[in-house]
């Protein structure tokens, strides 16, 4: 049983406005996975204290300071993403596979001379993709009574309706008989848009043997049968870098780099269930089935800017050895959401003939359609230390540590203030370690082999939940998944010739998170095993 780790709160019917967002969307946009160059991500981007590639502007601006000569480059390749799911001991698979561009950039070197303490002083531009959304998940299973209109009721009892006619006065609202939009009017603020949903369709329901001006007794959902889940998810976050380094005495090594974000997030996601209820009316038993499909839409867009601050330094003349330390300043996002629900209901109470229910959010607001949320987010700061040689001429090796806080991370509104999710944040998200190692080695004078390895530990607590009436109760989005530790492993070949250079690069990138398909602290998590595998092309000339 899931242990609630984020207390219950209670929002005032003034608040549900200013509360739209929750952890698992800051955590979604603060990730940055394994891109760039071929022979970056060859070496599971460990390359920090090595520098002399585009992609290191991106971890340790200092590395772009390594380059005696100008160097264009353009990165593409193919990725295939794959979801393992058991729930209860059902298995299900997806399985997508897309084309990808992946990296564009260039280094401009200018030599300043071979006698002053500066040697070099280079300028370079790179574009990369900082993270790929595009997935596909599927689950399905028995749900043994459980089920999402159970949390749909709990979210109506804590509302506050005091009588049946209160909660009657909600499913009539936006009718000919009350033109209150039920989803805007301030008497319903204090309801999550998943529970109106729900009770708007017949899923929530009070006894119906209690008279409008008596109190409410009870409020009750359905008992879930089975259980079914598709989401696919699409878009990215595109990173520009603009980076100013310097050589000073072949020795010491320090860079900037300006990052320009550009993020781009859809997700669709269908949850089906399948229930039954026994109802007693009048001394007689029913037995009542039904069904219901919720259907989301979403979509984030918005903008970003941050400063990496790196340093490369030989502490020994004639030694290869070099460490490096790099930090990154929070990304400062500007960030609009879009999003709208349809729910569709069918309640066949025995002896009567069936009843179907159509809600559609979208019919609530005007002119877009959707909910519309202007906001803010402000990723943690970033360090990284690194160190890195060279052996016999032929091999490069090169360690890496990064930490972030995830934490630390904010959301606020367009006036700068903190959103309520920045609590849940604080409270179940963690500092993120990351190990980085790699090696290339020279096969000849012409080809190289590279091997990486990348491991990240899990960004969230394994009892976190996502708490629609404290955080999103805008958001009818109640699922919510619980990576745990990421790792990658990678390989590489590279050609480089007088003018002319290209690499190749296989990466597998995998971990295991747990799924919920609503809140319920009895529901069993479906266990999710995601896979990626990327393979990477580079070409490009140096001069």
């Amino acid at each position: 049983m899931k242990t609630r780790i984020i207390a219950l709160a209670v929002t005032a019917a003034c608040a549900s406005a200013a509360v739209a967002q929750s952890q698992y969307e800051a955590l979604q946009f603060m990730g940055n996975e394994l891109n760039g160059t071929a022979r970056f991500v060859g070496m599971g981007g460990a390359m920090s204290s090595l520098g002399a590639d585009l992609s290191t502007m991106s971890t340790n601006p200092a590395g772009i300071g390594m380059y005696r000569s100008h160097d264009v480059a353009v990165s593409f390749g193919f990725n295939n993403t794959r979801t393992n799911a058991d729930f209860a001991g059902s298995t299900t698979k997806e399985n997508r596979t897309r084309a990808s561009f992946d990296q564009i950039g260039f280094v401009w070197s200018t030599k300043i001379g071979n006698k002053t303490d500066l040697r070099y002083l280079n300028f370079g531009f790179n574009y990369h993709k900082r993270a790929n959304f595009n997935r596909q998940f599927y689950g399905k299973g028995a749900l043994n009574g459980l089920s999402m209109t159970y949390q749909m009721a709990n979210m109506i009892n804590n509302a506050g309706y005091a009588t049946v006619g209160d909660f009657y006065a909600l499913l009539d609202a936006g009718s000919e008989i009350d033109d209150r939009n039920p989803y805007t009017h301030p008497d319903f603020y204090s309801t999550p848009y998943l529970a109106m949903m729900g009770a708007r369709a017949g899923l929530v329901d009070v006894n119906p043997n209690v008279d409008a001006d008596q109190p409410i007794t009870q409020i009750f959902g359905w008992n879930g049968e089975t259980g079914e889940y598709y989401s696919r998810e699409e878009g990215g976050i595109n990173q520009y870098d603009f980076n100013l380094s310097f050589n000073i005495r072949d020795r010491f090594y320090f860079g900037l780099t300006l990052g320009l974000y550009d993020l781009n997030y859809n997700l669709y996601s269908s949850y089906g269930e399948t229930m039954n209820r026994e109802m007693q009316e009048g001394g007689v038993t029913y037995h009542d089935k039904g069904d219901f499909t919720l259907n989301n839409w979403y979509k984030a867009e918005g903008t970003g800017v941050d400063l990496k601050l790196g340093t490369i330094i030989r502490p020994f003349e004639y030694s290869p050895f070099r460490f490096g330390l790099a930090i990154h300043t929070p990304i400062w996002y500007t960030l609009t959401d879009r999003y709208t629900a349809t729910l569709t209901s069918n309640i066949a109470n025995e002896g009567m003939p069936t009843a179907s229910y159509f809600e559609n959010l979208s019919k609530y607001f005007y002119p877009d359609e959707n909910y519309v949320w202007d906001y803010s987010m402000v990723t943690p700061w970033r360090f990284n230390v690194s160190a890195g040689t060279i052996v016999g001429g032929i091999m490069a090796l090169d360690a890496e540590y990064e930490y972030e806080k995830y934490s630390s991370a904010k959301l606020k509104d367009r006036e700068g203030y903190d959103l309520s999710a920045t609590s849940s944040i604080s409270e179940t998200l963690k500092g993120v370690h990351t190990f980085r190692a790699g090696m290339e080695t020279k096969l000849t004078d012409a080809f190289s082999l590279r091997v990486g390895y990348n491991y990240q530990s899990s960004p969230i607590v394994d009892d976190a939940f996502r708490n629609i009436e404290a955080t999103d109760n805008t958001r009818t989005v109640a699922s919510y998944m619980n990576p745990k530790c990421r790792q990658a492993v990678a390989f590489g070949l590279g050609y480089r010739g007088r003018l002319f250079y290209a690499d190749v690069a296989y990466k597998y990138d995998f971990y295991k998170s747990d799924f919920y398909m609503f809140d319920d602290v009895a529901l069993q998590a479906t266990k999710v095993t995601n896979e990626r595998h990327q393979l990477l092309f580079t070409l490009g000339v140096h001069f």
